[in-house]
């Protein structure tokens, strides 16, 4: 029986480096994974490399070196990354794993003895995108490019074996009639569902021109084309063909994410290959927008392709997790710029949050020998609590939705109000006074129990600033091991706390 919420990541072609388009979708994959675990529930999160194709054969090419060397030079480079931003996934496939083909070969072969001839021969000559791995009309082609990549595509012909795709859709539009949170956001979903009323083709699902890749279990001559082989490794992880109790626990999957470039194959093509094989489709597809930067796409080839490190080493991990997931609306086509990074920076997390952390710890040290002092019970912490419930309350209901720039913003609420309850309350002026010790004290509390809650909230988006709150507040009782939704109510906080005031969270940058 299903226990485990299961979140993808698409796997991505170690053909270059990754760039910050790709980490935009593994970092909200992880903030998505965090928060679940932060929920208390059993999580799985998935990503990993596609290390077959065409494209990985003619980039070992160019490097002089044999496809398995260059796949086993590049992989590492993009665990690197995912380790340098924080990324805690609990699986990491690569395609040429024994386990992914065994997976691969079992799937197709259940499409391919399923009694409906689902998989036939066939001759195929077509307008072809390296990039995409995909066939093109002419009519889909922007000046005799293709319409992703904006690079001339190719004229081929082979013999392939097709899927019978044209099949499936009414079977598709049924699933989506009775599963409308299956594609995400609604824009998307619209998309899928005209694509599907509008007619499927069959598609290839080998090839003979190249060898790397695998091979057919019933005509090793062809090589399993990219779709049945990436797609497929979603399942391998769950334990299909190999761990029938694991699979059981795992699948459906219940959130796919990707950018939008990559929805056709995983809401038309994914759930049809899985419905031929006997196999309950993922639960929810969810598609993002583009990360752009000067107005498009990101791109190796227009170089666009921004290495994470660039920023990371700048403006420091948590910073870099938390701008990409505020700035841009999730779901949205949105714009990078170094400036605007910056403004965030200095704004919401030097001035906002590390301000305020600052100013409590300072008063706090000032005042009380760096102990947590008791509330007094006559209501000095004034709206706060209630604000902070409210808060809750929306950061759960974003976080369900997918709003993750709405889940972050509804936390940077409680930060903007904390400030301003200081500004009213005057702490360091009140503490001045012998006989209204009590009155700062309870102030002082209620600002460090709003940080104790702020550090709970902001854990899956910015794991390490969290974690040096939590430590600088002197909480004894670990951070990882708090959950939702008790551990952001009301009076957490033990007085007589000891604090440890540290360095500055955030230090202001320099635009």
């Amino acid at each position: 029986m299903k226990d485990t919420f299961y979140v993808t990541t698409p796997i991505y072609y170690p053909n270059d480096v990754p760039h910050i388009g790709h980490a935009y979708t593994s970092v909200a994959a992880d903030i998505i994974a965090r928060y679940h675990r932060l929920r208390g529930e059993r999580v799985f999160h998935l990503t990993g490399t596609d290390e077959h194709g065409l494209k990985l054969q003619r980039a070992a090419e160019a490097a002089g070196v044999d496809p398995r060397t260059w796949v086993d030079r590049m992989e590492p480079r993009w665990r690197e990354v995912w380790s340098r931003l924080d990324i805690a996934y609990d699986d990491y496939i690569r395609t040429t794993e024994p386990r992914h083909e065994a997976a691969v070969a079992q799937l197709l072969q259940a499409v391919y003895e399923n009694g409906r001839d689902d998989i036939y021969p066939g001759i195929y000559e077509g307008l072809y995108c390296v990039s995409c791995e995909l066939y093109y009309g002419e009519s889909d082609l922007e000046g005799g490019n293709c319409p992703i990549h904006g690079r001339p595509v190719e004229l081929l012909r082979e013999e392939n074996y097709f899927f019978r795709l044209s099949a499936y859709r009414d079977r598709l539009l049924e699933h989506y009639e009775h599963h409308p949170e299956a594609v995400q956001p609604e824009v998307r979903r619209n998309e899928v569902l005209s694509v599907i009323r509008g007619g499927l083709q069959d598609f290839s699902i080998s090839r003979t021109s190249f060898h790397w890749g695998i091979p057919l279990p019933w005509d090793p001559r062809h090589v399993c084309y990219v779709w049945f082989d990436a797609l497929t490794n979603y399942i391998t992880a769950a334990g299909y063909g190999s761990d029938p109790e694991r699979f059981g626990r795992m699948w459906p999957a219940d959130v796919h994410l990707m950018a939008k470039d990559i929805l056709r194959q995983h809401a038309v093509y994914w759930p049809a290959m899985l419905m031929a094989a006997g196999v309950e489709p993922a639960r929810q597809v969810w598609a993002h927008g583009y990360l752009l930067v000067g107005g498009e796409k990101m791109s190796k080839t227009k170089l666009t392709g921004i290495h994470p490190f660039e920023l990371i080493d700048h403006f420091g991990v948590d910073s870099y997790r938390y701008y990409f997931m505020r700035e841009i609306q999730f779901g949205q086509d949105g714009n990078f710029s170094w400036e605007s990074m910056v403004e965030r920076h200095n704004a919401d997390l030097a001035n906002g949050l590390g301000n305020l952390l600052s100013r409590v710890l300072a008063m706090l040290a000032a005042s009380f020998e760096g102990r947590v002092p008791p509330p007094d019970g006559t209501g000095a912490e004034g709206d706060l609590p209630a604000v902070a419930a409210d808060v809750l309350g929306r950061y759960e209901g974003h976080f369900g939705r997918m709003e993750l720039s709405s889940a972050v913003g509804a936390a940077w609420d409680l930060v903007g109000r904390v400030n301003q309850y200081l500004v009213e309350r005057e702490p360091w002026k009140v503490a001045r006074d012998p006989a209204r010790q009590e009155e700062a004290g309870a102030v002082l509390y209620a600002a460090a129990e709003a940080l104790r809650i702020l550090a709970v909230l902001i854990s899956p988006v910015m794991p390490g600033a969290a974690a040096r709150v939590w430590e600088q507040l002197g909480i004894a009782a670990p951070l990882g091991a708090q959950r939702l939704p008790e551990a952001a109510a009301w009076g957490g906080l033990a007085p007589g706390t000891v604090t440890r005031r540290g360095e500055a969270l955030f230090p202001r940058i320099d635009a």
